[in-house]
């Protein structure tokens, strides 16, 4: 038996038998829906542990919309933000809470100017433990509003990326109307929500 095949046991009896180490690496999702998909791309893409966040749809029932069928209210798609996330550097409850300040979850189908079914508060789920999670953080956080939150939270069934032309595009946009009026400011008002990182 080999000098290293006796060192890879002896390593193995030494370890505490059932000790787990933190899976540093492994990317899970989370799938929002808070009004235009722009505004929430451009807050979470700041956060730091997430790793990508790409616009597109969800919760719809017409396969492979496009951004105008989207905007019919036909489709019954949300515009959403599928975002990765390293979750041992931010957890999927940091994720909600960020979630909760970037919008306002109690006007039905509107965030500000932008009114639709389209642009719906949602939270589109990725496993049993996540529709727990989401379900008990729109409880705590109605204690931050004075009127009744309207978010959908339910599993995802599918998520379609949308057109290149709408990813980043508040970075490749910032001079645009919409970015300078909307967004900007939005990300300023969250600066402290966003720099704050992980819990």
């Amino acid at each position: 038996m080999s000098w290293i095949i006796i060192a890879a046991m002896a390593l193995l009896m030494a370890a505490p038998m059932g000790a787990q180490q933190p899976q540093r690496g492994r990317m899970e999702k989370a799938t929002f829906g808070a009004g235009c998909f722009w505004c929430v791309e451009a807050v979470f893409e700041r956060l730091d542990g997430v790793q990508s966040v790409v616009a597109g749809y969800a919760g719809g029932h017409t396969p492979d919309p496009t951004y105008e069928a989207v905007c019919t209210g036909k489709t019954g798609h949300a515009e959403v933000a599928e975002i990765t996330f390293d979750p041992s550097r931010i957890s999927y409850a940091k994720l909600l809470d960020v979630f909760w300040d970037a919008h306002d979850p109690t006007t039905l189908n509107q965030q500000g100017a932008d009114v639709g079914t389209q642009y719906r508060s949602a939270i589109f789920t990725h496993s049993p433990d996540q529709q727990t999670a989401a379900e008990a953080s729109r409880s705590e956080a109605q204690k931050r509003f004075s009127k009744p939150i309207v978010t959908e939270i339910r599993p995802l069934e599918r998520f379609y990326p949308a057109e290149h032309y709408h990813q980043d595009y508040f970075r490749l946009n910032p001079n645009a109307p919409y970015c300078r009026v909307v967004i900007k400011p939005k990300l300023d008002k969250l600066k402290s929500k966003v720099d704050a990182g992980t819990k």
